[in-house]
């Protein structure tokens, strides 16, 4: 299955400080979505995990994922955004 890669990466921090994932992919965002996303879920946590799903059906663009997934890390507090990038020393892409 195509992963359905996105324009340009999500960066959010994820378990606790420092501990940052680039999510590349639709495929990446509906993984972290169901497996490693904080507590403090809300609707728009819903909204990304159902588009990010849609994507990989077919039926939505990476574009409506990516700005769902961004949604819904900033109703998480989880998104890093790009006047604040992570250190790249510590930087982890592999879910946990």
């Amino acid at each position: 299955m195509d992963s359905k890669p996105f324009e340009k990466p999500v960066v959010v921090e994820l378990g606790h400080v420092g501990k940052y994932r680039h999510i590349r992919s639709a495929q990446e965002a509906a993984e972290c979505l169901m497996t490693v996303w904080p507590l403090n879920r809300g609707p728009r946590h819903r909204d990304a995990l159902d588009t990010c799903l849609k994507v990989l059906e077919g039926y939505r663009s990476t574009a409506d994922a990516r700005r769902a997934l961004i949604e819904a890390a900033r109703e998480s507090d989880v998104l890093v955004t790009d006047d604040k990038p992570p250190d790249d020393r510590l930087a982890d892409d592999r879910l946990h």
